[in-house]
């Protein structure tokens, strides 16, 4: 499967700090977990790809109008 693709499997996302100073995606879906830990600095790049991504994701829905807001 790759990243452009639906998929009709749910999944539940939960973001949070560990007791060890780590920061944990745990993913669990259709009986799966997966516990994903980082450290804050790659927990950070994470966060700018994500918002990076979702830029480049409302650029694309407003027809590639980058510097124009979408009415609310």
């Amino acid at each position: 499967m790759g990243i452009d693709k639906e998929s009709e499997i749910a999944a539940n996302l939960q973001i949070g700090p560990t007791s060890l100073g780590m920061v944990r995606i745990y993913v669990e879906a259709e009986g799966m977990e997966l516990p994903l830990d980082f450290d804050p600095e790659e927990a950070e790049e994470i966060a700018e790809e994500l918002r990076a991504a979702a830029e480049a994701a409302r650029s694309i829905g407003e027809g590639g109008s980058k510097g124009t807001p979408r009415k609310r």
